[in-house]
């Protein structure tokens, strides 16, 4: 007879935290401001910027540090200044913004480390381990294929077109 690692309690409570933890969204974030940017009137500051992704200013510029580094932004200070595309979209694939964020995970961590001893524990680890690399695998060859003018090509631009806080709202739906 097999030894359980886990108690119901224990199932429990992970099963109430689980539906709490945070996700990533660095790349959906900085996606979701490279294509506004595409279709911005004129500079984007930090401040704007983060208003429209629910961030602030210093998570922006932290942010956008990576996609400066490669050459897809640049930024102006003082007035009239913010971020700029420095690059068309289509030059930027996915795989480009994933990789000038940080390569942020791409799914949660789905082993556990909790009983290291036990054989199940070790059996299922090392098969969500093997799966979870293949998928990243497939994950990141798709990320290659895809442009950011793809993605902005879904929808049309002036419906989305914004230089006001105010009209901003309306496409943070998206």
């Amino acid at each position: 007879m097999i030894t359980p690692c886990y108690t119901l309690t224990q199932l429990d409570k992970f099963l109430e935290i689980a539906p709490k933890m945070k996700t990533d969204s660095r790349i959906s974030r900085v996606l979701h401001a490279l294509i506004h940017m595409k279709y911005a009137d004129g500079p984007l500051t930090s401040a704007a910027l983060g208003e429209m992704l629910g961030t602030n200013a210093v998570v922006v510029r932290r942010l956008f540090g990576g996609l400066r580094d490669v050459g897809y932004v640049t930024s102006e200070k003082g007035h009239g200044g913010g971020w700029v595309l420095d690059k068309p979209l289509e030059s930027m694939t996915l795989l480009d913004v994933y990789r000038a964020v940080g390569e942020p995970p791409l799914f949660s961590d789905l082993v556990s480390h909790d009983h290291p001893e036990c054989l199940v524990e070790q059996a299922v680890n090392a098969q969500l381990s093997e799966t979870l690399r293949e998928a990243e695998a497939v994950m990141l060859a798709r990320f290659a294929k895809v442009t950011i003018a793809m993605l902005a090509g879904d929808f049309e631009a002036p419906t989305f077109r914004s230089t006001s806080p105010k009209r901003r709202s309306r496409s943070t739906s998206r």
